[in-house]
């Protein structure tokens, strides 16, 4: 089967690599792709949410399959165009509709969702420049931090944790009326904040069973000890040790099946990932968010840990018969570090001529932000390259990323040089 895979970061180089081991997977196209991915795929030069491009593309290499890695083309209706395409219609997307791709492209819909479903989550109130002084109201009835969160897509800066009362109404107000975040924060959602550890937990589900996968925790600021700006991510390890069997279960019971359950309720036919940003709070589970993708860095930590065939997993979410699949899981923890261009997640250079990556053996080398340039590999983004390894404890795998790491090069290279450390 051939198959398309639309992206370009770690996360798709990642998918990218793991279907790659399928005997059942014939030829791989990723677009855009990154230079990691050419090694192994053909890539196409074209935008994930230029939905005539991609058709075009499908119909040229006799593609099978569409992998949608990124979440932007699913809240756009990749998924909707294909099914209303008589020459697309019978291919299988693997992420959801524009209905479930909700989930994740509105705050306010999926807290609404939670709601409805008796799914464990912060309590909140949503706002706009109409009610802005309800909305005031609303925070002086809550504890400092104050959450605010824009209601639309906004490339994950759209979320602000304030001590002050007074910047919180003052950020509020240049949410909703001055378009802080564009149109993504015409709608501002206010919650309390949830005291607790964060890990995220993922779901691969066809819309009447589901398969959880292996828990992660990844690391959203740029500097060490959790301060510093928020980015895409810096790092993630898997399995996360504080989530239990007995928490998970409780994951399963209050979140997973409440969730799976509630989009069949309501008539969402859910094809894909749901990837469940939860807060463990004194050992019971809270919902954070909702994404309707795998996330990055945390895919370049789960899939490797998946020891099964992942297109027989996908194959099975295409024609709904993901309850007869099976798939096993490698004990081991898996850590990943981020490389990332200096001054990310800020204004930063690119073409920046890597080396020594194409020397590593123990770790597992996951290119994002990277291009070919007059046969170099060049820098092309803020999040570089993810770097991989296992191993029997945190600081077992973290030696060997970390090791991995001291033999590449490029000019401003950053890391954290403390990923897992608190888990340790």
């Amino acid at each position: 089967m051939n198959i398309l895979i639309l992206g370009s970061g770690g996360r798709e180089h990642a998918f990218t690599l793991k279907l790659s081991e399928s005997n059942k997977v014939n030829q791989l196209f990723v677009a855009p792709g990154n230079a990691g991915t050419a090694k192994i795929a053909t890539n196409v030069n074209i935008s994930p949410t230029d939905f005539n491009a991609v058709k075009e593309t499908v119909l040229n290499n006799q593609i099978e399959m569409v992998v949608v890695g990124p979440e932007a083309p699913l809240v756009n209706g990749i998924h909707d165009f294909f099914l209303t395409d008589n020459k697309l219609k019978n291919i299988p997307v693997i992420g959801p509709k524009k209905d479930g791709a909700l989930l994740e492209g509105s705050k306010d819909f999926s807290k609404i969702f939670m709601e409805k479903h008796n799914i464990p989550t912060a309590r909140y109130q949503s706002f706009t420049k109409d009610n802005l002084t309800e909305g005031f109201t609303f925070l002086e009835t809550l504890n400092a931090p104050y959450v605010l969160k824009a209601d639309g897509l906004a490339a994950g800066k759209g979320v602000l944790i304030l001590d002050s009362l007074d910047e919180a109404k003052k950020e509020l107000e240049e949410m909703v009326s001055n378009q802080k975040f564009g149109d993504a924060s015409s709608t501002v959602v206010i919650e309390e904040f949830l005291d607790g550890i964060e890990l995220s937990v993922f779901v691969l589900t066809d819309g009447k069973s589901y398969k959880i996968l292996p828990s992660a925790k990844d690391y959203k600021r740029i500097g060490e000890g959790d301060k510093g700006l928020n980015t895409g991510g810096m790092g993630a390890i898997s399995p996360v040790p504080f989530a239990t069997e007995d928490f998970l279960q409780k994951v399963e019971e209050r979140v997973v099946i409440p969730t799976v359950n509630g989009l069949q309720k309501d008539g969402i036919d859910y094809r894909g990932f749901i990837f469940i940003g939860l807060m463990n709070v004194d050992g019971n589970p809270q919902v954070i968010e909702y994404n309707v993708r795998m996330g990055d860095p945390e895919t370049e930590v789960v899939l490797p840990r998946i020891e099964s065939d992942l297109f027989d997993l996908f194959e099975g979410v295409g024609n709904q018969t993901l309850h007869k699949k099976t798939f096993s899981i490698n004990p081991k923890i898996a850590t990943t570090v981020m490389l990332v261009s200096g001054g990310y997640p800020e204004s930063y250079e690119k073409g920046k001529v890597m080396t020594g990556f194409d020397e590593i053996t123990e770790s597992i080398v996951y290119h994002a932000g990277t291009t070919t340039k007059e046969n170099n590999v060049v820098t092309s983004g803020g999040r570089v390259m993810a770097i991989t390894s296992f191993g029997d404890t945190i600081e077992e795998a973290l030696k060997s990323t970390y090791s991995s790491i001291d033999k590449i090069h490029f000019d401003k290279m950053n890391y954290r040089k403390d990923i897992g450390f608190d888990l340790i």
